[in-house]
C-alpha cells in the first residue's frame, strides 16, 4: 500500500489546482429536482446534466482531497487514509482533464469517464475504515473513545459528500438506460413500497443471520404494502437491512441458550405528512445508556472488524452480522442526505427501537459541507 508522498506524485500545478476549486462554492439539488429533470431524459437534458457535473464533481472532490491532506492525530500519514487520498487526486485530475463538453459525442465519452470515477472510489469505506484501525492501533484506548470527535466530524461531511458525488455519478450514469424499469427515474423510484423494500432488506438480513447462526428470529412487518411515495430504494435497502441486522444479531444473541423462543423484530411502516416513518423494534436487551451515544461513532463497535491489514480489498464487501461498525453512523446519513433522520431509543434489559423517518416532500437541498 505504498502510496506516495504528494510531491512525488502530482505536479504541484495540479496540487494548486485542487486548493483553488475546493474554495468554489457547490451547489446542492433536492430529490425532487432530480426526479423532475430527469423524468425527461433527451440528449438535451443529458448534455445540460453532464455541463453541470463537468463543473461539480471537481468542486466536491477537491474538498476532500484538501481535508485527507489535513487530519489530525496524523491520521493523514496512515498508508490506507493515504491511498484513498491518490484515488481523489486522480478523480480531480481525471474530470478536469476532459475537454469542454459540447455535444452527445462528449457526452457519452464523459459519462464512461465518470463512471470509471466511481468505480475507483467503491472501496473507500474499508479502507478509511482499516486507516482509522492503523491509527488506534497507535493510540491508547482511551484517547480514542473520548478526544476523536474531530475525527468522526470529518469522517461524517467525508462520507456523507461521497453520497452525494455518488447519487449525482449513479444518477446521469443510469439516466441513459434505455430501458428502465417502470416508474424509475435514475436512482429514483417514483412509486416506491416502503413495505416492499424493508421486505427484500429484511429477508436479505435474515439470510445472513441464518448463515452465521444457522437459525434467525421471525420478522413481522406491519403496513399497507399498496402505500407508496418518491424515494431512492438502494439507500432504503441499506437502511432498513442494516437495522434488522442489528436487531436479529442482539435477538439471536440473547436468547441462542436460552429455552425461550426469540421474540420477533417487528417492523412498522407509518406515512405521515411529512414523513414516512420506518420502526425497527428488537427485544434484543437494548444498549446500556452509556454506551448510547458511542453508537453513531466511527470508533466504537461491538463486533471485530473483518478487515484488517493483510485482507484483500477486493472482497471487502463480503457482509457480515457485525460490519466494522460503519452501519448506524453512515445509515443516519442517508437518511439526512434527502432530509430525513434516524434516532435509536434503547431499553436495557428489553430491547431498542430505531425509528428512521425519510422526508415524503423530497425538496430539501442536498446538506453540504
Amino acid at each position: 500500500m505504498a502510496a506516495k508522498k504528494l510531491c512525488e506524485a502530482y505536479s504541484k500545478s495540479l496540487i494548486d489546482e485542487v486548493h483553488r476549486w475546493g474554495c468554489l462554492k457547490q451547489t446542492g439539488v433536492s430529490l425532487k429536482y432530480m426526479m423532475e429533470f430527469g423524468s425527461r431524459p433527451s440528449e438535451r437534458n443529458l448534455l445540460i446534466s453532464a455541463q453541470f457535473l463537468h463543473k461539480e464533481l471537481p468542486i466536491r472532490i477537491a474538498r476532500r482531497a484538501i481535508e485527507l491532506e489535513n487530519l489530525p492525530y496524523g491520521l493523514s500519514e496512515k498508508p490506507a487514509v493515504l491511498k484513498v487520498r491518490d484515488w481523489y487526486l486522480d478523480s480531480f485530475r481525471d474530470v478536469r482533464a476532459f475537454p469542454e463538453i459540447k455535444d452527445t459525442v462528449d457526452e457519452r465519452d464523459f459519462t464512461q469517464m465518470i463512471k470509471a470515477v466511481k468505480v475507483r472510489h467503491n472501496n473507500v469505506v474499508p479502507m478509511m475504515a482499516l486507516g482509522v484501525q492503523q491509527l488506534k492501533k497507535d493510540m491508547k484506548q482511551k484517547v480514542v473513545c473520548e478526544d476523536l470527535d474531530e475525527i468522526h466530524q470529518f469522517l461524517d461531511r467525508f462520507y456523507m459528500s461521497r453520497i452525494g458525488i455518488r447519487m449525482l455519478i449513479g444518477q446521469h450514469v443510469e439516466l441513459h438506460n434505455p430501458n428502465p424499469p417502470p416508474h424509475c427515474v435514475g436512482y429514483i423510484h417514483t412509486r416506491m413500497s416502503p413495505v416492499e423494500v424493508a421486505r427484500n432488506a429484511s429477508e436479505d438480513a435474515r439470510a445472513i443471520c441464518l448463515r452465521e447462526y444457522g437459525s434467525a428470529p421471525d420478522i413481522n412487518i406491519y403496513g399497507d404494502p399498496s402505500f407508496t411515495f418518491p424515494y431512492v430504494p438502494t439507500h432504503l435497502h441499506l437502511m432498513v437491512f442494516e437495522l434488522v441486522k442489528n436487531s436479529l444479531r442482539a435477538v439471536q444473541e440473547r436468547f441462542m441458550d436460552s429455552d425461550k423462543v426469540s421474540p420477533p423484530v417487528r417492523i412498522i411502516v407509518a406515512d405521515g405528512i411529512e414523513d414516512v416513518t420506518i420502526k425497527v423494534s428488537d427485544e434484543g436487551g437494548g444498549i446500556p445508556r452509556s454506551g448510547l451515544p458511542k453508537i453513531f461513532t466511527y470508533l466504537y463497535s461491538t463486533a471485530k472488524n473483518p478487515l484488517d491489514e493483510n485482507s484483500d480489498l477486493g472482497t471487502a464487501d463480503n457482509v457480515t452480522m457485525a460490519g466494522y461498525g460503519y452501519g448506524l453512523p453512515i445509515s443516519r446519513l442517508y437518511a439526512q442526505y434527502f432530509g430525513g433522520d434516524l434516532q435509536i431509543i434503547s431499553m436495557e434489559g428489553y430491547g431498542t427501537d430505531a425509528y428512521l423517518h425519510l422526508s415524503r416532500l423530497g425538496d430539501s437541498q442536498e446538506p453540504l459541507s
